[in-house]
């Protein structure tokens, strides 16, 4: 594990220099400190017994920092609020029988701080276009569970580790891109039997300054 991993640190420091040896003999350099905000339309799903199957849309609004350290590769770390959901099913286990009141509006909403950190890599001769890939850290903040017969409990664990992977479009001042985000912690606070995990789709658009 160890070879592997410096072999490929060597292999992306090289990649790196590579890039940066580049950066001198194109016209158009992208400024090294950039920054924005952005709004989202977060495409979301909780994974796991008792929710359904299907997609719920929510929001997102944040922002970020660019620093593109070679013509080629670039870190942008961001911060955003997130609001996810789920709808339960009326299909329940003896166990969220017992956490759950009868009737058909039982939904959960979550309220996140997500914490990405991205490793960009251009695609292309120009920097318009980019590749984005790194992990995510949420924070849970709020949760919010209808027909919950002790409303006090909190059924959803405080953090929630995650991948994303996308594509950046970069205009002059306005960008847009879509994202793909993985859960890979289990979020289910209420037993070990059952893994909840989420995944969504973003759709986002903002300015860079």
């Amino acid at each position: 594990m160890k070879n592997i991993l410096l072999t490929g640190a060597f292999l992306l420091l090289t990649f790196a220099l590579i890039a940066q040896k580049k950066k001198h003999v194109h016209d158009e350099d992208e400024a090294n400190l950039r920054f924005g905000f952005k709004g989202t339309v977060n495409i979301n799903k909780l994974d796991g017994t008792p929710f359904k199957d299907k997609f719920s849309y929510n929001y997102q609004l944040g922002g970020f920092i660019q620093w593109n350290f070679s013509y080629k590769l670039g870190i942008q770390p961001e911060v955003n609020f997130a609001q996810s959901s789920g709808e339960i099913s009326d299909d329940n286990t003896i166990i969220y029988d017992d956490l759950f009141l009868d009737g058909d509006q039982k939904k959960a909403r979550l309220d996140y701080l997500k914490i990405p950190i991205l490793l960009n890599v251009d695609i292309g001769p120009s920097q318009k276009v980019k590749l984005q890939v790194g992990p995510q850290w949420a924070q849970l903040l709020n949760s919010k569970v209808d027909s919950l017969k002790n409303p006090g409990l909190e059924i959803f664990k405080k953090g929630d580790f995650s991948l994303l992977g996308g594509i950046w479009i970069q205009l002059p001042a306005v960008h847009i891109g879509a994202r793909y985000e993985i859960g890979l912690s289990n979020i289910n606070n209420v037993t070990d039997k059952d893994k909840w995990k989420s995944q969504a789709l973003q759709l986002f658009a903002g300015i860079t300054f």
